[in-house]
C-alpha cells in the first residue's frame, strides 16, 4: 500500500485562458488495482480522443473499494469533473456500474449464453 492523492471537483478553462478550479485533494493509503479509459464519440459518431472518462480502482488500507472518476474534455469551455465513488464488488461485475473497470481488475467473468442471446 502507498499514499494516494486524487482530486475531486471540477476545472474549466475559458477561451481567453481564465480558469475556474474548485478541485480539492483527497489523500488516503491504498493500492491501485486497475485503470480503464473509455473515449467519447465525435460529431461523426466515431471514437474521439477529445472527450472521455478515465476510471481508476483502488483498494484502501481499510479494505474499501473506491473509484476515482475523471470525466474529461480537451475542448475549451468544457469542464473536467473529478469524483471519488465507493463501490462494491457487484458494481465491478457483469451489469455493474463499473463493469469494464472490474474486468480490468479481474472481477469480471465470461458472459453466459443467456446473457448474450437473451431468454
Amino acid at each position: 500500500m502507498e499514499d494516494v492523492k486524487v482530486l475531486i471537483g471540477s476545472i474549466v478553462t475559458g477561451s481567453s485562458g481564465q480558469t475556474n478550479d474548485d478541485r480539492r485533494e483527497v489523500k488516503f493509503v491504498g493500492e491501485k488495482l486497475a485503470e480503464h479509459t473509455e473515449y467519447g464519440t465525435g460529431r461523426t459518431g466515431l471514437i474521439t480522443d477529445t472527450r472521455g472518462v478515465t476510471e481508476i480502482l483502488y483498494r484502501t488500507e481499510d479494505d474499501w473499494l473506491v473509484v476515482h472518476v475523471e470525466n474529461w474534455s480537451k475542448w475549451q469551455g468544457e469542464p473536467n469533473h473529478y469524483a471519488l465513488v465507493e463501490v462494491t464488488e457487484a458494481d465491478l461485475q457483469v451489469d455493474g456500474r463499473f463493469e469494464a473497470l472490474g474486468a480490468e481488475a479481474g472481477y469480471g467473468r465470461p458472459l453466459t449464453l443467456d446473457e448474450v442471446l437473451g431468454d
